[in-house]
């Protein structure tokens, strides 16, 4: 079919058969389709919407405009997580090693930050020497003889993704359900997996700002996953404050380390990890029940195993072989590490999520166009949660900044951020569970 006229039936509210959908996302893998009319396509289906069918489609021959990896040569569960992104989120890093010691395989494929939420990679950048965009078989490899790699996609994995989500970028057409939906399953589906779960973000530091809309993107990707023959499970969780008590890129690196080592462990990371764990260990057969997945998790914690399994994956991908035990001299360091103060003593009442995440970007954190560079070394810690009391001797947070300047402005977004009143009852931090059967 030529593509003007497969874009025609979608502006007109048709049904795309496979076949149609799968020649138009080859045609753009190839270039026989140009921009304009991918453009088209994405301002139609932003429009008018997809079928689950449709979805499924546009899914799997996004994935197969690539390499399909396959791990026939691993004897062992091979699985994945997702997150929806949000701000002090870094539980990849300490969710793959942990699952790697309780006998999954974790082929890990991480992006950079988008919007006000931080990236994986960006994270793991921080780390000196530490290689986040290998060739496949250097990944294929570390996968093998460690148990997880966390890289980044490489040109070989869903192409067409890569291209028609530049397109997406510029045309106003990001937020729609079944774009995300294949988008983000694509690369999954590409890389082999077995088994995924996604954690899907709702609050006021995530994309999805209202539980109602992260329950229509929930339900999309569990349904077109397991309709793309990944057995997916998620969980809704919330994103109302920082996840971790830090925000940035070494800091985070850090304190998933201080997470590994059993340093220091903050209560609702905690929860949310074991909470995605045992889900996944369930989905690959490694444990009968959530209970039976959470003791495996804690177990790989209190053992030191996860934490070993991270090192091991780290230095086999060019980072130091001592990271574990010298973290905190090789991270790198903002030359400005100070607290800023409420105005007033008080309980937190509500915080403006998306407001932190904007404020890391200002220090240089993240990026305001495509090829800034970042500074690893600046972010947020001890980022006070809901109903903490704060005042004039316990900080909102801690900056780590580049200069004055950035300094001053931090504290400012900080303190606007923060509002202070009656402390919220305390609440689990996963909100519900779609999956593909219910327990």
């Amino acid at each position: 079919m030529l593509a003007q006229e497969f874009i025609r039936q979608k502006r007109d509210g048709k049904e795309l058969s496979h076949g149609d959908i799968g020649d138009f996302i080859a045609g753009l893998t190839q270039g026989s389709v140009s921009e304009g009319q991918a453009a088209a396509f994405a301002m139609a289906v932003f429009l008018r919407g997809m079928s689950r069918a449709e979805a499924v489609a546009l899914t799997r021959a996004m994935r197969d405009s690539g390499t399909v990896l396959s791990w026939k040569d691993v004897d062992r569960p091979v699985v994945d997580k997702h997150s929806t992104g949000g701000v002090g989120d870094n539980v990849s890093l300490m969710l793959a090693p942990m699952l790697a010691a309780a006998g999954a395989a974790v082929p890990m494929i991480s992006g950079r930050g988008l919007g006000h939420t931080g990236g994986t990679l960006d994270k793991l950048d921080s780390i000196p020497g530490y290689v986040s965009q290998p060739d496949i078989d250097r990944f294929r490899k570390v996968v093998k003889e460690e148990g997880c790699a966390i890289i980044g996609q490489t040109d070989d994995l869903a192409p067409a993704d890569k291209r028609l989500y530049a397109i997406r970028d510029v045309t106003g057409t990001v937020e729609s359900v079944p774009l995300i939906t294949a988008s983000i399953l694509a690369k999954k589906l590409a890389a082999g997996l077995g088994g995924l779960v996604l954690d899907v973000k709702a609050g006021t530091g995530a994309f999805m700002a209202t539980p109602e809309e992260a329950l229509e993107l929930t339900e999309s990707l569990v349904a077109v996953a397991n309709g793309s023959g990944l057995r997916t499970s998620a969980l809704i969780t919330d994103m109302n404050e920082p996840l971790a008590s830090a925000a940035g890129n070494a800091v985070e690196i850090a304190n998933a380390l201080d997470y590994l080592t059993g340093e220091k462990r903050d209560q609702r990371l905690h929860q949310v990890t074991l909470a995605l764990g045992a889900e996944l260990l369930v989905l690959a057969g490694l444990a009968g029940t959530v209970a039976e997945g959470t003791g495996k998790l804690e177990r790989s914690l209190s053992s030191g195993t996860a934490a070993e399994r991270f090192q091991a994956m780290a230095s086999a991908l060019g980072g130091p072989k001592d990271l574990l035990e010298n973290y905190e001299s090789l991270l790198p360091k903002a030359p400005i590490i100070r607290p800023v103060m409420a105005a007033h003593d008080g309980h937190v009442a509500h915080i403006d999520t998306r407001a932190l995440g904007i404020a890391v970007i200002e220090l240089g954190g993240g990026r305001r166009v495509a090829d800034d560079k970042i500074d690893p070394a600046v972010g947020l810690t001890g980022l006070a949660g809901r109903s903490a009391h704060v005042g004039r001797d316990r900080p909102l947070a801690v900056v780590h900044a580049r200069d004055e300047t950035q300094f001053e402005r931090a504290a400012f977004a900080l303190r606007k951020a923060y509002r202070l009143g009656d402390a919220p009852a305390p609440a689990s931090p996963v909100l519900d569970r779609i999956g593909p059967e219910t327990r």
